[in-house]
């Protein structure tokens, strides 16, 4: 069982992931149970979005699981209930808490977790409860307690299914829920930093944004070239798109969302290939946005020959395994010929290529990390 996993259940075993028990100065919650005005039509299609000091997360709220739910969340937040509170509890890449109108006053840090309940009835569906579900918090053993506070998961945690009621679901921010979540913290969790929900805010769900040079033919991707800034200088790097359109289409995405930025010249082999684009090289993790970008291309093999200074797309034993990773040639290199997907070549920078080829290794890695600081796209 997973460390993450390990943690939660003895968590839940010890303390159920519900409210604190109230203490003997129990907080007075809303008169319950709770029904929104607001019909299924009205509450479809809006999207919570939480401003916090960490970053910004958004929720697509689902009316169609828990109506009473979306619609008290949709109140509080017009009222601007959740403006100034924290999350308040949390388990490491486990769960997140927030919402207790309490956390807004630090002297009030004994009671947190006791606020804002007592107003929903369970509206418990079948929706699983994998990474990114919003459900309501309760307290100890009172499955209609719910009411301000909520939770989201920030892995899967199939043993909540049937105690809690989801609401929503992450659609953007999970990056930032997973930082929040490793946060140090004392012993029920309560976060050593104070995470601030600046602001919430509903809004209806905005169209799907479009996907660049999604429907661009092969003469429109051939006027791009891509700039490749490393830490020996700068590569530039046009496109053969009338021979592998969709890795061209693929590598210019990538580009654009910042896929490449940050990564390494993690592979040299002299005389032969200078490999770099691998996500383990990249300094950061992805963004939700940029996991998004990232899949598994079909092989477009073609009779351009690996030659110095073409580009040409890396893979596993799988042809239909490359996602990220390149490669620039820096030598004759035949054997690669018809096997990998050739799909750009180097127009400026041969020298600061040679630089990388020349560079000291330890058997393929460069002794000294070589940086693919970012990639720029121009048109």
């Amino acid at each position: 069982m997973p460390l993450a996993a390990t943690l939660l259940v003895a968590w839940l075993a010890a303390l159920p992931w519900q409210a604190q028990r109230p203490g003997p100065s129990k907080p007075k919650a809303e008169a319950g149970p709770f029904r929104t005005t607001l019909t299924v039509a009205q509450m479809t299609g809006k999207q919570a979005v939480i401003d916090t000091s960490m970053g910004t997360i958004v929720v697509d709220l689902r009316p169609d699981l828990a109506p009473n739910h979306v619609g008290y969340m949709m109140k509080l937040a017009a009222d601007g209930a959740y403006d100034g509170t924290i999350f308040h509890r949390v388990i490491r890449l486990g769960i997140v808490q927030g919402g207790d109108p309490l956390t807004k006053d630090p002297a009030k840090q004994a009671l947190y977790g006791t606020g804002g309940l007592g107003v929903l009835q369970a509206e418990h569906s079948a929706e699983p409860f994998t990474r990114g579900a919003v459900a309501a918090a309760l307290r100890p053993n009172q499955p209609d307690s719910g009411g301000a506070q909520f939770f989201v998961c920030v892995s899967d945690q199939p043993s909540l299914a049937g105690q809690f009621t989801i609401f929503g679901r992450v659609s953007e921010g999970m990056d930032v829920l997973q930082q929040i979540s490793m946060l140090p913290a004392d012993g029920k969790g309560l976060p050593n930093e104070r995470v601030t929900i600046r602001t919430m805010t509903i809004r209806d769900t905005p169209p799907p944004e479009p996907l660049p040079f999604a429907d661009e033919t092969a003469a429109q991707l051939a006027h791009h070239t891509a700039v490749l800034e490393t830490t020996l200088g700068t590569i530039t790097v046009a496109f053969n798109p009338e021979k592998a359109p969709e890795h061209v289409r693929n590598f210019l995405q990538l580009a654009q969302t910042g896929v490449y930025d940050g990564t390494a010249f993690h592979r040299v082999v002299k005389g032969f290939v200078a490999q770099t684009g691998a996500l383990t090289s990249r300094r950061a993790p992805l963004t939700e946005k940029q996991q998004k970008r990232v899949h598994a291309l079909q092989p477009e093999f073609n009779d351009l020959n690996h030659v110095k200074g073409i580009v040409s797309m890396a893979r596993g034993d799988d042809p239909a395994s490359a996602t990220t990773s390149f490669f620039i040639v820096t030598g004759p290199a035949p054997s690669l010929d018809g096997k990998y997907t050739v799909f750009g070549r180097v127009v400026d920078g041969m020298d600061v290529v040679d630089r990388i080829d020349t560079a000291p290794v330890n058997g393929e890695s460069p002794v000294t990390r070589i940086d693919l600081i970012k990639v720029r796209i121009i048109n």
